[in-house]
């Protein structure tokens, strides 16, 4: 095969290189997986194969770890995915709506973090001089921030305005898929991107916590206008066992309980303390 002769080479320059990862590893890999619904459970490759393309790699490497060849591995495999996330995970998104663009959000991250742990496999001697000599981001952290930077940019207002809707049809006595909002929830965690993720999940984190505040603030309003001392404190503790078991589910990274308190009872404190002299 020629392709497994020229990567038994000692030395190879990048433009012999990159047809084979190109043809016998990436296109394979990504080919296979979007014809696959959920992740595979098995693998594309056998260990023969997979040694075949870090070798390819490492005999490019190999002359100058440092040197403008690689460079050029390192500027594909930037491109890998930004070819990827551009044909593919976009166009599969676009046009998606509630629960579904949650679903296909949920997952495309999911297939992208199955290519990046194979593909920085494949370039992992990067990692070893390259990248630390450099100063840049790992591998994984590359291919996360450009997924991130790609699709969040596009989606973010969108996906945020989903989940705080489905957490307020919730609220209302609807049932929610809540491991479909935790999971992407959990994306924001799992990319690590730098500023711009800590920014955008700052954005969802906000929203959540807006969306809460109005809720119960207009709950309490309604209440304490309605109710006695003792129906309205029954209302309060149903409310903070009901968020008590989201934040368990779902929103354990959010300070719902302590706007819930804060609107309810803190917000509402004097009329409380009326409501109860009265009684």
């Amino acid at each position: 095969m020629a392709g497994g002769a020229a990567a038994l080479k000692k030395l190879m320059t990048f433009e012999e290189a990159w047809p084979i990862l190109q043809e016998e590893a990436i296109n394979k890999f990504i080919d296979k997986l979007e014809l696959e619904e959920h992740l595979p459970s098995h693998q594309y490759i056998n260990s023969e194969e997979y040694m075949r393309f870090y070798t390819v790699v490492y005999n490019v490497c190999s002359p100058n770890p440092i040197g403008p060849e690689v460079l050029k591995l390192y500027e594909q495999y930037k491109r890998i995915f930004e070819d990827y996330v551009s044909s593919k995970v976009l166009p599969s998104l676009r046009g998606k709506s509630n629960e579904n663009l949650l679903r296909e959000l949920w997952r495309r991250w999911n297939h992208h973090k199955y290519l990046t742990k194979w593909f920085s496999r494949f370039f992992n001697y990067l990692s070893r001089y390259y990248i630390p000599r450099k100063k840049l981001p790992s591998l994984v952290e590359t291919s996360h921030s450009i997924f991130y930077n790609m699709i969040y940019g596009e989606v973010n207002v969108q996906v945020s305005e989903i989940i705080v809707s489905l957490i307020d049809r919730e609220r209302k006595g609807e049932e929610i898929d809540q491991a479909l909002v935790k999971e992407v929830l959990n994306i924001y965690e799992e990319i690590e991107s730098g500023d711009a993720s800590k920014h955008l999940a700052k954005y969802i984190a906000d929203a959540i916590v807006e969306a809460t505040s109005k809720f119960y603030s207009r709950k309490a309003v309604y209440w304490i206008a309605m109710e006695s001392y003792d129906d309205y404190m029954l209302k309060v503790e149903k409310c903070l066992e009901e968020e008590k078991s989201r934040v368990s589910n779902y929103l354990s990274k959010y300070k719902v309980l302590e706007i819930v308190q804060h609107e309810l009872l803190e917000v509402q404190a004097t009329k409380l303390q009326e409501k109860k002299a009265s009684s």
